[in-house]
Protein backbone atom coordinates (compact mmCIF):
# COMPACT_ATOMS: atom_id res chain seq x y z
CA UNK A 1 0.00 0.00 0.00
CA UNK A 2 1.75 3.27 -1.20
CA UNK A 3 0.73 6.80 -0.80
CA UNK A 4 1.85 9.35 -2.48
CA UNK A 5 1.89 13.08 -1.32
CA UNK A 6 1.83 16.33 -3.42
CA UNK A 7 5.79 17.33 -3.65
CA UNK A 8 5.61 21.27 -4.26
CA UNK A 9 5.94 23.95 -2.26
CA UNK A 10 2.77 25.08 -0.08
CA UNK A 11 0.79 21.67 -0.93
CA UNK A 12 3.72 20.23 0.63
CA UNK A 13 3.02 21.85 3.40
CA UNK A 14 -0.54 21.23 3.66
CA UNK A 15 -0.77 17.60 3.59
CA UNK A 16 2.20 17.65 6.23
CA UNK A 17 -0.40 19.71 8.60
CA UNK A 18 -2.95 17.05 7.52
CA UNK A 19 -0.84 14.54 8.45
CA UNK A 20 0.18 15.99 11.53
CA UNK A 21 -3.51 16.46 12.44
CA UNK A 22 -4.61 13.23 11.49
CA UNK A 23 -2.14 11.51 13.19
CA UNK A 24 -3.01 13.39 16.41
CA UNK A 25 -6.75 12.51 16.21
CA UNK A 26 -6.41 8.90 14.77
CA UNK A 27 -4.25 7.11 17.06
CA UNK A 28 -5.41 9.24 19.98
CA UNK A 29 -6.28 6.27 22.93
CA UNK A 30 -10.28 5.57 22.46
CA UNK A 31 -12.47 2.71 21.13
CA UNK A 32 -14.09 5.17 18.58
CA UNK A 33 -13.63 5.77 14.90
CA UNK A 34 -13.10 9.37 13.61
CA UNK A 35 -14.20 9.78 10.45
CA UNK A 36 -12.30 12.49 8.11
CA UNK A 37 -15.55 14.81 9.13
CA UNK A 38 -13.79 15.05 12.29
CA UNK A 39 -10.46 15.83 10.87
CA UNK A 40 -11.65 18.55 8.46
CA UNK A 41 -13.40 20.18 11.40
CA UNK A 42 -10.41 20.03 13.16
CA UNK A 43 -8.22 21.13 10.56
CA UNK A 44 -10.82 24.00 9.45
CA UNK A 45 -10.92 22.56 5.78
CA UNK A 46 -12.75 21.38 3.76
CA UNK A 47 -12.74 17.44 2.57
CA UNK A 48 -12.32 17.92 -0.75
CA UNK A 49 -8.69 19.65 0.44
CA UNK A 50 -7.75 17.01 2.19
CA UNK A 51 -8.66 14.68 -0.31
CA UNK A 52 -6.63 16.47 -3.30
CA UNK A 53 -3.60 15.31 -1.26
CA UNK A 54 -5.46 12.05 0.10
CA UNK A 55 -7.81 10.20 -2.09
CA UNK A 56 -9.56 8.28 0.76
CA UNK A 57 -9.63 7.47 4.39
CA UNK A 58 -7.49 4.48 3.02
CA UNK A 59 -4.64 6.26 1.90
CA UNK A 60 -4.25 9.03 4.62
CA UNK A 61 -4.11 6.53 7.28
CA UNK A 62 -1.73 4.45 5.67
CA UNK A 63 0.73 7.78 5.24
CA UNK A 64 0.00 8.37 9.03
CA UNK A 65 1.25 5.05 9.91
CA UNK A 66 4.20 5.11 7.57
CA UNK A 67 5.39 8.06 9.18
CA UNK A 68 4.97 6.93 12.62
CA UNK A 69 6.56 3.29 11.85
CA UNK A 70 9.78 5.01 10.26
CA UNK A 71 10.17 6.87 13.98
CA UNK A 72 9.91 3.91 15.32
CA UNK A 73 12.34 2.14 12.89
CA UNK A 74 14.83 4.93 13.59
CA UNK A 75 14.28 4.65 17.25
CA UNK A 76 14.72 0.40 17.25
CA UNK A 77 17.91 1.14 14.84
CA UNK A 78 19.89 3.71 17.21
CA UNK A 79 19.00 1.34 20.29
CA UNK A 80 20.83 -1.59 18.08
CA UNK A 81 23.47 0.44 17.80
CA UNK A 82 24.14 2.45 21.16
CA UNK A 83 24.06 -1.14 22.72
CA UNK A 84 26.22 -3.08 20.05
CA UNK A 85 29.47 -3.85 22.11
CA UNK A 86 27.42 -4.28 25.95
CA UNK A 87 26.30 -7.50 27.11
CA UNK A 88 23.48 -9.64 25.33
CA UNK A 89 20.67 -9.72 27.94
CA UNK A 90 21.69 -5.56 27.72
CA UNK A 91 20.81 -5.60 24.35
CA UNK A 92 17.67 -7.20 23.95
CA UNK A 93 16.54 -5.28 27.04
CA UNK A 94 17.37 -2.18 25.79
CA UNK A 95 15.70 -2.96 22.45
CA UNK A 96 12.43 -4.06 23.81
CA UNK A 97 12.09 -1.39 25.74
CA UNK A 98 12.65 1.31 23.15
CA UNK A 99 9.83 -0.96 21.08
CA UNK A 100 7.33 -1.05 23.93
CA UNK A 101 7.88 2.45 24.64
CA UNK A 102 7.35 3.80 21.18
CA UNK A 103 4.37 1.32 20.41
CA UNK A 104 2.36 2.09 23.29
CA UNK A 105 3.37 6.19 22.70
CA UNK A 106 0.96 5.67 18.99
CA UNK A 107 -1.52 2.97 19.88
CA UNK A 108 -0.33 0.78 17.20
CA UNK A 109 -0.96 -2.52 19.15
CA UNK A 110 -4.53 -1.24 19.74
CA UNK A 111 -5.07 0.18 16.47
CA UNK A 112 -3.90 -3.26 14.59
CA UNK A 113 -6.29 -5.43 16.52
CA UNK A 114 -9.25 -3.22 17.79
CA UNK A 115 -9.55 -0.04 15.21
CA UNK A 116 -10.00 0.44 11.84
CA UNK A 117 -10.61 -2.20 9.03
CA UNK A 118 -9.14 -5.87 8.21
CA UNK A 119 -6.95 -4.46 5.57
CA UNK A 120 -5.93 -1.55 7.90
CA UNK A 121 -5.37 -3.92 10.98
CA UNK A 122 -3.14 -6.51 8.18
CA UNK A 123 -1.19 -3.34 7.52
CA UNK A 124 -0.09 -2.61 10.86
CA UNK A 125 0.71 -5.74 11.72
CA UNK A 126 2.92 -5.97 8.71
CA UNK A 127 4.90 -2.81 9.51
CA UNK A 128 5.32 -4.15 13.50
CA UNK A 129 6.54 -7.63 11.97
CA UNK A 130 8.86 -6.05 10.04
CA UNK A 131 10.05 -3.17 12.30
CA UNK A 132 10.11 -4.87 15.41
CA UNK A 133 9.31 -8.59 15.26
CA UNK A 134 11.96 -9.74 12.70
CA UNK A 135 14.98 -7.53 13.73
CA UNK A 136 13.94 -9.47 17.40
CA UNK A 137 14.29 -12.55 16.01
CA UNK A 138 17.71 -12.19 14.42
CA UNK A 139 18.61 -10.75 17.81
CA UNK A 140 17.72 -13.97 19.32
CA UNK A 141 19.22 -16.51 16.89
CA UNK A 142 22.13 -14.56 17.07
CA UNK A 143 22.32 -15.11 20.95
CA UNK A 144 21.61 -18.68 20.05
CA UNK A 145 24.43 -18.91 17.52
CA UNK A 146 26.94 -17.48 20.20
CA UNK A 147 25.19 -20.05 22.69
CA UNK A 148 24.08 -17.66 25.50
CA UNK A 149 20.61 -18.90 25.16
CA UNK A 150 19.58 -22.13 26.50
CA UNK A 151 15.75 -21.78 24.71
CA UNK A 152 15.08 -21.51 21.53
CA UNK A 153 15.04 -18.58 19.31
CA UNK A 154 11.80 -19.38 18.02
CA UNK A 155 10.17 -20.02 21.44
CA UNK A 156 11.47 -16.73 22.83
CA UNK A 157 10.06 -14.73 19.78
CA UNK A 158 7.17 -15.83 20.38
CA UNK A 159 6.98 -15.87 24.15
CA UNK A 160 8.08 -11.65 23.33
CA UNK A 161 5.20 -11.44 20.61
CA UNK A 162 2.76 -12.32 23.75
CA UNK A 163 4.15 -10.19 26.06
CA UNK A 164 4.17 -7.27 23.82
CA UNK A 165 0.69 -7.56 22.17
CA UNK A 166 -1.19 -8.58 25.57
CA UNK A 167 0.62 -5.53 27.78
CA UNK A 168 0.45 -2.41 24.79
CA UNK A 169 -3.59 -4.17 24.82
CA UNK A 170 -4.07 -4.74 28.81
CA UNK A 171 -5.72 -2.12 31.02
CA UNK A 172 -3.09 -3.63 33.64
CA UNK A 173 -0.63 -0.99 32.80
CA UNK A 174 -3.44 1.79 34.36
CA UNK A 175 -4.11 -0.39 37.17
CA UNK A 176 -1.16 -0.90 38.25
CA UNK A 177 0.08 3.21 37.41
CA UNK A 178 2.54 2.16 35.02
CA UNK A 179 3.37 2.17 31.59
CA UNK A 180 3.31 -0.45 28.99
CA UNK A 181 7.15 -0.08 28.63
CA UNK A 182 7.60 -0.49 32.55
CA UNK A 183 6.09 -3.68 32.70
CA UNK A 184 7.40 -4.79 29.58
CA UNK A 185 10.83 -4.33 31.17
CA UNK A 186 10.14 -6.50 33.78
CA UNK A 187 9.01 -8.78 31.76
CA UNK A 188 12.20 -8.81 30.34
CA UNK A 189 13.52 -9.26 33.65
CA UNK A 190 11.69 -11.93 35.07
CA UNK A 191 11.47 -13.94 31.98
CA UNK A 192 13.61 -13.47 28.85
CA UNK A 193 16.88 -12.85 31.38
CA UNK A 194 15.49 -16.55 33.06
CA UNK A 195 17.04 -18.17 28.88
CA UNK A 196 20.23 -16.82 29.27
CA UNK A 197 23.09 -19.12 30.49
CA UNK A 198 24.46 -18.32 33.40
CA UNK A 199 27.75 -16.81 33.29
CA UNK A 200 27.57 -17.58 29.60
CA UNK A 201 28.45 -13.98 28.41
CA UNK A 202 31.87 -13.71 30.37
CA UNK A 203 32.61 -16.88 28.66
CA UNK A 204 31.35 -16.85 25.53
CA UNK A 205 33.00 -15.22 22.04
CA UNK A 206 31.36 -13.89 19.08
Amino acid sequence: METKIVSSGSDQRRAELILDAAGQLFLAPGPGRVSMDDLARDLGMAKKTIYRHFPDKHSLLTAVLDRQFDAIERTVLAVAEETRDKPFGEQVRQFLIAAGSELDRIGAAQLATGRGDAVLRRYVEQRIDAVIYQRLDALFRDGHRRGLLSAPPKLLGEITRGAVERLLNSQLPRELDCTAADLLQITVDTVLYGAIRPGSESEATP
